[in-house]
């Protein structure tokens, strides 16, 4: 069982504002505030996950959970001022398991991981400190103010990637938050509102909320929003056929698609996909890519080279797709011909892995954009 009793005590000076203020509201002329908490929460009942310390301003979650686990709370971390936010991680860590964990919270733009931490997104920031948390804390890390400083439909979505991280590490995380509508994305075994004193595991595992989708054709000049967290490049063809998906209206992942010209056997290719650092870690990015190649594949065969790690495995796990070249490095021989097809793709010299589309074909969808 653990638990807390807690006692905050601070002098009332009471100055001749505070004496107008005690007349104005009829309050007793106090010499001391006190505030009092007795907490119990059975967290060795049973094994858990993710705990939520939940409820309005000034209810008392953050001093509970200060108390509550002393060593685990994360107050802050160190940052470097110049260097990128992959030095800061424990030195003992090598750069693909950093990257995999900067992945796993939803934190997937190379890009973005060569940056100092000061001139990140605050939902960039948000990710990366949860990872950092996460390696350096592995046994329990506790997390303050969780998701207040990001969006709401960002904060739902994040944590939901978290989630699925902690799950799959089978690691410890309490997130105190103000905002209960991270509930059913987060789905913590337990949750405790000090507001009303209520304790109460969560012993089901409940089915994420779905995330809808709308995607639309959109004009290659979208790729303006996305290309700077493009891991390879920030070019496009001018060939390109590109669909966006929005997420409650609002962009969150592109993917671009070119016709690969062969003698024998052409085909279609993606060209591009990526997906907005906000919206990271709940597979959007793959549904919109996957969703694409239905369209595609109902015409020609359609294929895609990747050197994301991240997609790399998420692809050779998949029943959507068939790995036709496993990761490694090519190289090409540089003529005229090889010039022109570097234009189109400049995997040579990368780590990358070839996939054939071998999922559903979506006919019906493919007539209303046109493809058919």
């Amino acid at each position: 069982m653990s638990r807390v009793d807690l006692v905050k005590e601070s002098r009332v000076i009471r100055s001749p504002r505070v004496i107008q203020l005690e007349g104005m509201f009829g309050l007793s002329a106090e010499t001391k505030s006190r505030v009092e908490w007795a907490v119990e929460l059975p967290l060795e009942q049973h094994d858990w996950n993710i705990g939520l310390i939940v409820g309005p301003s000034g209810c008392g979650k953050t001093t509970i959970a200060r108390e509550l686990f002393k060593n685990e709370f994360v107050d802050h971390f160190n940052w470097y001022q110049r260097k990128s936010i992959v030095d800061a991680f424990p030195k003992e860590m090598g750069i693909k398991e950093i990257t995999a964990l900067l992945s796993s919270v939803g934190f997937s733009s190379p890009p973005s991981w060569l940056r100092p931490y000061h001139v990140l997104s605050n939902g960039e920031q948000f990710r990366v400190t949860l990872a950092r948390a996460l390696a350096e804390q592995p046994e329990l890390s506790v997390i303050d103010e969780f998701t207040s400083v990001v969006d709401r439909s960002v904060a739902k979505i994040g944590s939901c990637a978290v989630a699925k991280t902690i799950r799959k590490r089978q690691q410890r995380f309490v997130a105190v938050a103000c905002h209960y509508d991270i509930i059913d994305w987060l789905d913590p075994d337990w949750i405790y509102q000090p507001a009303s004193d209520e304790f109460q595991w969560r012993c089901e595992r409940q089915r994420r909320p779905s995330i809808s989708l709308e995607i639309i054709n959109v004009h290659r000049s979208a790729w303006e929003l996305f290309r700077k967290y493009h891991y390879l490049d920030s070019t496009i063809q001018q060939s390109a056929n590109c669909f966006l998906a929005l997420v409650e209206g609002q962009p969150a992942a592109f993917t671009a698609v070119i016709h690969f010209p062969h003698k024998t056997s052409p085909s279609f290719r993606e060209h591009r996909t990526v997906c907005l650092p906000d919206f990271q870690g709940a597979g959007i990015g793959n549904a919109l890519s996957e969703y694409v190649a239905s369209l595609y594949c109902c015409k020609k065969a359609y294929t895609s080279i990747t050197g994301h790690p991240a997609m790399i495995r998420h692809r050779a796990k998949s029943k959507l797709w068939k790995m036709i070249r496993a990761p490694s490095t090519v190289h090409r021989q540089v003529g005229f011909e090889q010039k022109r097809m570097r234009q189109i793709s400049s995997s040579s010299g990368r780590v990358t892995a070839s996939f054939f589309y071998v999922g559903p074909r979506r006919r019906n969808e493919a007539r209303r954009f046109g493809l058919l």
